[in-house]
């Protein structure tokens, strides 16, 4: 202690300086004089010690030392104070000045906050965060005094003489302690860590400041709660404990029925609070407001799950806030996507629901939406025809059926631009704004759009902004096509055509656009161009069968051309099938005509009963295939209605059997004999004219047998004279020559006589006949040839199949000798 100030009754202070605890010497000097006695008087200390005064009318500060000594006291304000109501704060420095209404608190530069606390006091102290308060005992009652002390006897005079000790907390503003003492507070001082408070009659009181925990606990039993939560911030807890504080007091609030005060504080605590204990209680329909804003909060904190996000959509739905939805939304707040979409589609929010999965790339979910839930099918085909390829062609095979019953030109002309590898997604083109008109006319162009979508084909849903004039115009669609073939189209795998098919079921006319712009696309491989031409004509089949008349023709030439065309691929096979079964009888024809199945063909009219088929072909085909002839015959005569409508093409048909002897007679009778159909009548002329050629040829035979027999008689008569009578040779010119014959003379027995010389013949051997040898070197070679022929039956086979005349055949090779029985060696 380096100085020490007392003030005095007459109103002087004096100022003691020295080393005053080891008493080497103190000076003192008298630093203020006032005619008001002195009441209280503390140091403040800083970069000037400053001596605060009290009196009983003014409190006053005095600079001691530093800047501003030696000037005069500065009066702080006009209101005194009683002796030992003055102390000062040691943790803030201010000086605490303690009267009748209130506690006041003074600074360098002048009075700061006050605190109301009526009553008269007689000591002042401050402990840590508390101010410490003595109030005087009560002035004792005159009136009727013996009443009193007739009850309580002596103890009367006591009761009136009692004291009251209270502990202020100025920050929180509440009494911390309060109680009553019997005798008067001589003295409030803290030591150890604690206050002590000592009495007049001798009596040490200590006061032992309660730990957080218990004065939390002691708030919430008086439902103190705020004041609770002002002093766990106070005291810097963490925000674990505050919350903690604040969900009790929410409880509270509902308890009460205070239901928007209580949410605030769940919401202050929502942190550290499970979310499930809050929703419980605000279930009830007219809490439904409180829930959403809890809800809100969880979403805004990152702690919703997926129930938490349906009970908020189920609210906004039930409220019918579309709005709120929306703005939910669409903040970025962190919610289960899935969950969202599922119940704006549940509640009909389907805008919505679109919006969220395009928002992260849901395409397939927005398609789904677009279709099942909105019917948009326009919107939808635009949404997918905006894909790249592999997002695109699922969504079109998924909903392929439902956008052709909708929209069945855009649907098809996208299915063509895919399946041809042309497809290339739509975009959006930003069209340049157009210059104002002259005239100020620049208010006309404001309203036109900022975009336009670019057309993925000539769709009539492209928008086009409307022109001003003439010589003002939006993007044409000419430049955006442009635009987007710059581009080219993204590089994908196209699918076959095939798995195309299944998706045009009812609806054949697009099918057959489809299936038309594909046969004319040139990149397509042969076994899909097979597929595609066979698949077209069956469709052309089917909706010919549908049609009737003119139209009928139309779509049956349609499939002929596909018969007929060269560079188009069918199997033949399916054709013959497709038309069986359609009934299209020119379509079998045509196949068969091209595989040269002549006969199929009148084999197929003769068993569908179309005689006037069986006639048309029998005319065209019969001249190549003359085997109709006799299948002709059978079918005419196979009924009588078949005969009837023949007519006199039976005739005709004998008659070109008889002519090129495609049937015996005997053949010819035993078929009009299978059915009694054909009468004898009818083939009257036939017989006696197949019987008068028979005779006529039986008799030309005979006659020729008779000149070969006779002729062969006379070759056997001169060969056996030539081996038994001599020959006179009466030849006078050389048959070579052409001279007189002369000695050496050579006569052969064929009557040809030559002059030696003539014949160049050397040596003794065989000499021929010059003239006849080319005729016998001719007979042996014919003959070794039929003696080689001979072992030779599989050409006697072949010949006797191609053969009309079967036995002329016979009886030919038999002269060949193919029949002899072999010489035995």
């Amino acid at each position: 202690m380096s100085q020490l100030a007392v003030g005095f009754a007459n109103g002087s202070v004096t100022v003691i300086r020295g080393d005053l605890i080891n008493d080497r010497g103190a000076k003192q000097r008298t630093v203020f004089e006032s005619e008001e006695p002195i009441t209280g008087v503390e140091f403040r200390d800083g970069p000037t010690s400053t001596l605060y005064l009290a009196t009983t009318g003014r409190i006053l500060t005095l600079t001691i030392s530093g800047r501003g000594q030696g000037q005069p006291a500065k009066n702080l304000e006009d209101h005194g104070c009683g002796v030992g109501c003055m102390t000062v704060d040691t943790k803030s420095g201010d000086i605490m000045v303690a009267r009748d209404d209130a506690i006041y608190s003074y600074g360098v530069n002048g009075r700061g906050p006050s605190y109301a606390y009526e009553g008269p006091k007689q000591l002042v102290g401050v402990f840590r965060d508390f101010v410490a308060l003595a109030t005087a005992p009560k002035a004792e009652p005159t009136s009727k005094p013996s009443v009193l002390r007739r009850f309580v006897g002596g103890q009367a005079n006591d009761l009136y003489r009692t004291s009251t000790f209270a502990l202020l907390d100025t920050d929180l503003k509440y009494v911390a302690h309060t109680e009553s003492l019997v005798a008067q507070v001589r003295s409030i001082f803290a030591e150890w860590g604690d206050l002590f408070l000592l009495t007049l009659d001798g009596k040490l009181f200590r006061y032992h400041e309660k730990t957080l925990v218990q004065k939390l606990e002691i708030l919430y039993q008086r439902d103190l709660y705020v004041l609770a939560i002002n002093l766990a911030q106070k005291a810097g807890v963490d925000s674990s404990q505050r919350n903690t504080i604040l969900r009790k007091y929410g409880d509270y609030l509902h308890k009460k029925g205070d239901y928007d005060t209580a949410m605030q504080q769940y919401l202050k605590a929502i942190d550290n609070t499970e979310p499930s204990q809050v929703i419980r209680k605000f279930l009830d329909s007219q809490r439904i407001n409180n829930l959403i804003e809890y809800l809100e909060e969880l979403h805004e904190h990152d702690k919703a799950t997926v129930d938490h996000t349906t009970l908020l959509l189920n609210c906004y739905a039930k409220l019918k806030d579309t709005e709120k939805l929306e703005t939910f939304i669409k903040s970025g707040t962190n919610f289960d996507l899935e969950t969202a979409i599922a119940m704006c589609r549940q509640g009909g929010y389907h805008d919505q629901a679109v919006y969220l999965s395009k928002k992260h790339g849901e395409h397939d979910r927005v398609v789904d939406i677009l279709i099942e839930d909105s019917k948009n099918y326009e919107e939808a085909l635009d949404y997918i025809a905006r894909q790249q390829p592999d997002v695109a062609y699922p969504n079109l095979m998924r909903y392929a059926r439902v956008l052709l019953e909708h929209c069945p030109q855009e649907t098809t002309g996208l299915f063509i631009d895919y399946y041809t590898g042309k497809f290339h997604p739509r975009e959006d083109v930003p069209v340049p704004p157009p210059q104002a008109p002259s005239g100020g006319a620049a208010s006309a162009v404001q309203n036109l759009a900022s975009f336009i979508p670019l057309p993925y084909r000539q769709s009539t849903n492209v928008a086009t902004p409307v022109p001003i004039d003439s010589q003002q115009s939006a993007l044409s669609d000419r430049d955006v096509a442009a635009t987007a073939d710059d581009q080219g189209p993204p590089e994908y795998h196209v699918p076959k055509p095939r798995t195309a098919f299944s998706s045009f079921v009812d609806h054949p006319d697009q099918f057959i656009v489809f299936l038309e712009a594909c046969t004319n696309e040139g990149n397509m491989d042969e076994k899909n161009k097979v597929d595609l031409h066979t698949t077209l004509f069956e469709v052309y089949l089917e909706v010919a069968a549908s049609k009737t008349g003119a139209e009928k023709r139309e779509w049956e030439a349609k499939a002929k051309t596909l018969i007929h065309g060269q560079d188009i691929s069918m199997d033949a096979s399916n054709v013959l099938l497709l038309s069986h079964l359609s009934g299209f009888q020119d379509g079998t024809v045509l196949v068969r005509e091209q595989q040269g199945l002549r006969f199929d063909i009148f084999r197929s009219y003769a068993s569908a009963g179309d005689t006037a088929g069986t006639i048309k072909a029998l005319r065209k085909y019969g001249p190549e295939e003359p085997q109709l002839y006799p299948a002709a015959l059978a079918y005419f005569t196979s009924s009588p209605k078949v005969l009837k409508e023949a007519g006199d093409e039976l005739d005709v048909v004998l008659k070109k059997i008889d002519e090129d002897g495609l049937m015996a007679p005997l053949q010819v009778i035993q078929t009009l004999s299978t059915n009694a159909v054909a009468t004898l009548g009818m083939v009257k002329k036939y017989l006696s004219d197949t019987i008068e050629r028979e005779r006529k040829e039986i008799s030309n035979n005979r006659r020729l047998i008779e000149s070969y027999r006779t002729e062969t008689d006379a070759k056997r008569k001169e060969m056996e004279e030539l081996g038994t009578k001599s020959a006179v040779f009466q030849t006078r010119r050389c048959s070579a020559c052409g001279g007189s014959l002369d000695l050496p003379t050579v006569h052969f027995l064929c009557k040809h006589s030559f002059h030696q010389r003539c014949l160049n013949q050397a040596g003794n051997g065989d000499i021929e006949c010059p003239k006849c040898a080319p005729t016998n070197n001719n007979i042996r070679a014919f003959r070794k040839a039929q003696e080689e022929s001979a072992d030779r039956h599989e050409m006697f086979l072949d010949a006797l199949q191609r053969s009309r005349d079967k036995f002329g055949t016979i009886s030919e090779f038999f002269g060949r000798g193919v029949m002899a029985v072999p010489a035995t060696e």
